[in-house]
């Protein structure tokens, strides 16, 4: 469950155009500018002295997204990403450290960095082990969570192991509790629905179910029409 403070504010940002769906948008739509607009104009405001909890958590989702895009774009910026992102949970979570949301999202970006800061990467994966544990603790039943714990156990097992078969089982169970909630509710986070029907439908395409494959990659362009790496997965799999 996300945290009051957090939860209560949230829903603030659907007023005068939703900040969580134009982050998303930006994000499925490859546009790195968008989203350095974005994050400039929350860092404005967060600058100006509107740091309550529901502001930091966009702008460190806008930096987390960020980061992943740049990564293909303007790699150099990715770490400064991820870092912000970090530092403005650490003020979230300071309010509320039982934040489900800011752990999780906390986790992500502590996860991005030690793939790319070598030297202190095996801390940076303890501290991002550490809040995802703790965030799935605390709900385990969070299809954000789920979804991360699956994302970091398809990257480390070898396939056909026992530690693969769990990740993927997680990441199903995190598809169908998506499934089965609004991506639109103002009182969560809302992202987290279109990667991880993409991530599932991609594990049934190597596992051969081209059927279930375009099944949950199609569902990923109905929540993120314009989700442009879920668009390139389905052309490939019908061009097949």
């Amino acid at each position: 469950m996300v945290s009051l403070s957090l939860a209560a504010t949230l829903g603030m940002a659907q007023e005068g155009g939703d900040m969580q769906a134009r982050i998303l948008y930006a994000y499925h739509a490859e546009d790195l500018n968008q989203l350095a607009d974005l994050v400039q104009d929350l860092s404005a405001q967060v600058g100006a002295g509107g740091a309550d909890a529901a502001l930091r958590y966009h702008l460190a989702h806008a930096q987390y997204r960020f980061g992943l895009l740049a990564e293909g774009q303007r790699a150099h910026d990715a770490v400064p990403a991820f870092e912000t992102c970090v530092e403005q949970l650490k003020s979230v979570l300071a309010q509320d450290v039982k934040s489900v949301e800011a752990l999780a999202l906390q986790s992500a970006c502590y996860a991005e960095l030690a793939k790319r800061e070598r030297l202190e990467a095996v801390l940076l994966r303890s501290k991002s082990e550490e809040r995802l544990n703790a965030a799935f603790k605390l709900d385990p039943k969070n299809p954000r969570v789920l979804y991360l714990m699956a994302e970091e156990g398809l990257s480390r097992a070898k396939p056909g192991t026992v530690e693969s078969q769990r990740a993927f089982e997680e990441l199903e169970q995190s598809a169908q509790i998506f499934d089965r909630s609004s991506a639109t509710r103002d009182d969560v986070p809302g992202w987290g629905h279109a990667q991880a029907y993409l991530a599932l439908g991609m594990q049934l395409r190597s596992r051969g179910d081209a059927l279930g494959a375009r099944n949950w990659i199609e569902k990923s362009l109905i929540v993120a029409p314009d989700y442009k790496a879920a668009q390139r997965q389905l052309a490939s799999l019908v061009g097949r």
